[in-house]
């Protein structure tokens, strides 16, 4: 127990913004800690990717097995040998923290909770998780399940701008599943302006911890805090790190506040008309490039921000979109970065092309055929 009770010497915490990946600030970020329900942020990570390379759906029934039935609390209580839909399962994992279903998801997806474990400790070194150790899938207590706050951050970063498609499932604060509803435990949701996801956790070899994000004017950051004594002195820690970020954010020059909207989001004109969107094309700084295609639409995003951080110094797209284009039954996902004057775009190719890296130009005609086809498509 010794050892358990050394990961809770004191809390850790740091928060950053999700844009450039900027730390707004930390506290023993990298003390390694338990993370309790933070793992199910990596089970739903491999669930979703699981989901993106078509090994699963959110139609699909998932088995749950005796020994999966059997995990202790929290459970869900679907019965041995029982299903349940992969969409209700995955807001169990959310909103209810349901071990039980953990366990389920990875028996289904590796065969069993080891070898998915193995599995998450190796999408995590991916990641750049550098400090983090998995060995369930649910969090319950292990000694050598080990994380920090530094790369619980990136884990949640990593989640929104992989899979933006699923990240708006973490605001959820309710479900129904056999006649009863279930509540989130993250209070944070209806208690601070902007907060919308991510996970809560607890055992009592740690204490409380959370990862979150939230948006205000435009801008978004994720925050980690673990290891408090109690789940309000939690959420007051965070809720105050999180509001001395985004008035840090604010006090830069560079930071005109825009639109609350979700930044980077991937472009949908069904409701745009041809005459407007043509009119707002016509303009100098519309130029792209084209980086590369992917049959994986989290891969092709992974990759243009890749790009986009490399060049952002130098040059300064604005924007990166994921174009899905039909080709025969298959879809194909186009990297591109847009909107800056056909100089600096024929420039940034040109340095691409030189490190051997794929790259073509892209005129703002071009942009909207492509747009459009693909829209019908």
């Amino acid at each position: 127990m010794v050892a358990l009770q050394s990961a809770n010497a004191a809390t850790s915490s740091i928060v950053v913004d999700a844009k450039t990946g900027e730390v707004l600030s930390s506290r023993n970020a990298d003390v390694k800690k338990y993370p309790a329900s933070l793992t199910k942020i990596m089970t739903l990570y491999m669930v979703f990717d699981a989901i993106e390379k078509g090994k699963l759906s959110m139609d699909d029934d998932l088995k749950v097995s005796r020994n999966a039935a059997n995990s202790s609390p929290s459970r869900l209580g679907v019965k041995p040998g029982g299903t349940i839909k992969v969409e209700t399962a995955v807001y169990s994992l959310i909103v209810k923290s349901a071990n039980d279903i953990a366990v389920a998801f990875s028996e289904r997806l590796s065969g069993s909770e080891k070898e998915f474990a193995e599995e998450m400790t190796r999408t995590a070194k991916e990641l750049g998780m550098t400090n983090t150790e998995f060995y369930n899938a649910s969090g319950l207590p292990n000694r050598r399940q080990k994380t920090t706050a530094r790369d619980m951050a990136l884990l949640g970063l990593s989640m929104y701008r992989h899979f933006p498609q699923y990240y708006d499932l973490f605001s959820m604060r309710k479900f129904k599943y056999n006649n009863r509803t279930y509540y989130t435990h993250n209070k944070l949701l209806r208690k601070f302006e902007g907060a919308d996801g991510l996970k809560t956790g607890f055992i009592s070899a740690v204490g409380f911890n959370i990862v979150t994000s939230a948006i205000r004017n435009g801008k978004r950051v994720f925050a980690v805090t673990m290891g408090h004594n109690t789940s309000d002195g939690r959420d007051d820690v965070v809720a105050k790190l999180m509001s001395k970020a985004f008035i840090k954010i604010a006090m830069n020059p560079e930071n005109i506040p825009v639109p609350m909207v979700k930044p980077e989001s991937n472009v949908m004109l069904a409701d745009v008309s041809l005459e407007k969107y043509l009119k707002d094309n016509d303009k100098k700084e519309n130029w792209s490039i084209q980086i590369g295609a992917f049959s994986n639409y989290a891969k092709a995003r992974d990759y243009a921000l890749i790009i986009q951080s490399q060049l952002e110094n130098e040059i300064g797209f604005k924007d990166v979109e994921i174009m899905p284009y039909q080709v025969g039954h298959a879809v194909v996902y186009r990297s591109r970065l847009t909107g800056i004057d056909k100089k600096y775009a024929s420039k940034a190719c040109d340095d691409l092309l030189k490190l051997n890296k794929s790259c073509m130009l892209i005129a703002p005609d071009n942009i909207k055929l492509d747009t459009m086809v693909a829209q019908r498509n």
